[in-house]
């Protein structure tokens, strides 16, 4: 940035920050009604997307694919095991490590969620091609913010 742009005020309309997180909000109210059938949350649905792409996880490796922290995840866990949708079970090769496993209720659920890629891309107005794109530059961002955090 030069210092000519650095000394005036921003309008938060030009910050890209704020476009995210209002993309953010209202991709999140497009999906609560979706997973409201499910009777998931986002971040719930996120560790059932995680699981169904590789079932039996370490807690860690789930937080690590959704850049969650244990604190924030365990609870996610604990209300999906409620629900009868995984299981938690002790590792036993290592009783510090938590393996999540899903229940076969949570495997048929992915069968229910099936649609939901289709009802987004609706909703986006966009091509496959097109959120794969952007969600390719989204990632790079992401990734240059976290090694500029290193």
């Amino acid at each position: 940035m030069n210092n000519s742009a650095s000394t005036q005020t921003p309008l938060l309309n030009e910050q890209l920050c704020f476009s995210v997180y209002s993309l953010s909000l209202a991709i999140n109210k497009v999906y609560r009604p979706l997973l409201k059938t499910l009777e998931l949350t986002y971040p719930q649905y996120l560790v059932m997307m995680v699981l169904w792409e590789s079932d039996q996880r370490t807690v860690s490796d789930i937080g690590e694919q959704l850049f969650l922290d244990s604190a924030t995840l365990t609870p996610l866990l604990k209300r999906l095991e409620a629900a009868e949708f995984l299981q938690r079970v002790r590792s036993t090769e290592d009783e510090r490590q938590v393996i999540i496993c899903l229940t076969q209720t949570g495997r048929q659920l992915r069968l229910k969620a099936a649609g939901i890629m289709d009802d987004m891309l609706c909703a986006m107005g966009c091509s496959l091609q097109e959120v794969g794109e952007l969600r390719e530059r989204l990632n790079a961002l992401r990734n240059h913010l976290i090694q500029h955090q290193a």
